[in-house]
């Protein structure tokens, strides 16, 4: 035991000097070390290098798609990197996995998006759609059409395009000097965005992207009818239409993708986590029919984009292997099923739990917001308590607090059964139940 919890505590500061870890406090890794050191996972569960074992409500970064252990995935990739484990795809070389797996995702995809170019995550794959969209019109002697226009609370990444495009301010304000040409816009409004195109111009626009739900910035769902209309005005303006379902594909919304819910096809679709559930980086962008035949009618040269990774070998195979798994297991409707529960579980909490406010949620991808009993949110914020207490009861979620938001949100893995869902519902009542106490004798 004592030789157990010194490797802990030597891997701790190991971890302080040595590693920088992302979207973290450097101050509070300095000062109170690893919350978790997690050495195992199977299912929806974790277990950390003391012992303890945890329920992971978050699917780590919404990405876990099937769950943790899944041999079969080691598998495909050993099997793949005996065989070839990397080849590049410059100069028009390929792979049996990287043919295989684009072939697959034109078939999974919805309407006509049949061409696919492959990335190393979400990321990336959004810094590719807009330069791909901005290289598409400047072959239709269209130069000037370069401005991508976002939703305000929208997330998209952390590369520099990716950054300027994501309507989250905190992200924006980290570095000094965003990419020129991204324009934000009111996130639940066509009109907000018919206004930018008219002051802008729509012959100074490449794109619209949005994501189908906005993850990061608090599960926000779109108002009825607002995907249909967005269509029509990028199809009215001669804009593209780009969906970026970094989170919400493969199953997550209890459809393959979140689009479908609102019948509608973007131009580009941005694809990542949930391609490989995480056991290995690999991003994506589909391309429809149309714009991959203009794209190929119109280039006389080099395509001078891609990276080193684009078609791994072995990250396709382990894609293509997650795919089978997610289609066997029925996980896209197991994600709508286990949803409905999960969501009629919060809605009698909330009637328990003074704190608890507006519930949004599709599929297995969720939120609660925290106010008062008078729908007002409190002078402080209130989530990260209720995060906090939820992680001592073994509960992993995330929270969203910024421009005025106090918010729990949840995306356990596709694979959650039942029993499981109940214990996460038992130890959210629990978390917020002991932070509402709190409050209340803080008030007395």
């Amino acid at each position: 035991m004592e030789q157990a919890r010194n490797h802990r505590e030597d891997l701790i500061e190991l971890d302080k000097k040595h590693f920088i870890h992302p979207t973290s406090s450097l101050k509070l890794q300095q000062q109170q070390g690893a919350p978790f050191i997690f050495v195992k996972g199977e299912g929806v569960y974790l277990t950390d290098i003391s012992g303890q074992k945890v329920l992971e409500g978050m699917s780590s970064l919404w990405n876990v798609n099937v769950g943790y252990g899944r041999s079969e995935l080691a598998e495909a990739a050993k099997e793949q990197m005996e065989k070839l484990a990397f080849t590049n795809s410059f100069s028009s070389m390929s792979n049996e996995p990287a043919i295989l797996l684009a072939t697959k995702l034109a078939e999974i995809t919805p309407g006509n998006l049949n061409a696919v170019f492959f990335t190393s995550g979400g990321s990336e794959s959004n810094d590719t759609a807009y330069k791909l969209v901005r290289h598409y019109w400047k072959l239709k002697g269209k130069p000037d059409k370069k401005k991508i226009i976002s939703r305000r609370r929208g997330y998209h990444g952390v590369n520099i395009g990716a950054t300027s495009a994501t309507g989250i301010m905190p992200f924006q304000e980290m570095t000094t000097s965003l990419a020129p040409d991204f324009l934000h816009v009111e996130p639940e409004s066509t009109k907000s965005l018919l206004d930018c195109i008219q002051a802008e111009g729509a012959n100074s626009i490449a794109a619209f992207i949005s994501e189908p739900i906005q993850g990061a910035g608090g599960v926000n769902m779109a108002p009825e009818g607002y995907f249909k209309e967005i269509r029509k005005i990028c199809d009215d303006h001669d804009i593209l239409f780009i969906a970026d379902e970094v989170i919400t594909g493969f199953g997550r919304t209890g459809k393959m993708f979140g689009c479908e819910h609102y019948d509608v096809v973007p131009d580009l679709m941005l694809l990542a986590k949930g391609i490989t559930s995480g056991y290995i980086p690999l991003g994506a962008v589909a391309l429809t029919e149309e714009l991959h035949k203009e794209l190929v009618e119109l280039s006389s040269d080099v395509l001078l984009h891609g990276y080193t990774y684009s078609g791994h070998a072995t990250a396709c195979a382990v894609g293509l292997k997650n795919l089978e798994i997610i289609e066997r297991e029925g996980l896209v409707e197991n994600s709508r099923v286990m949803g409905e529960k999960l969501v009629n579980g919060l809605k009698k909490l909330k009637e328990k739990v003074e704190i608890a406010g507006e519930i949004r949620a599709l599929g297995l991808i969720g939120a609660i917001e925290i106010m008062d009993r008078n729908g007002k949110r409190f002078d402080k914020l209130i989530a990260p308590k209720v995060s906090a207490e939820a992680a001592k009861r073994g509960l992993m979620v995330r929270t969203v607090c910024f421009e005025g938001k106090d918010t729990i949100v949840f995306a356990p893995p596709l694979v959650i059964n039942e029993k499981e869902v109940d214990e996460m519902l038992r130890i959210l009542e629990e978390a917020l139940m002991a932070v509402q106490r709190r409050i209340l004798n803080e008030a007395i």
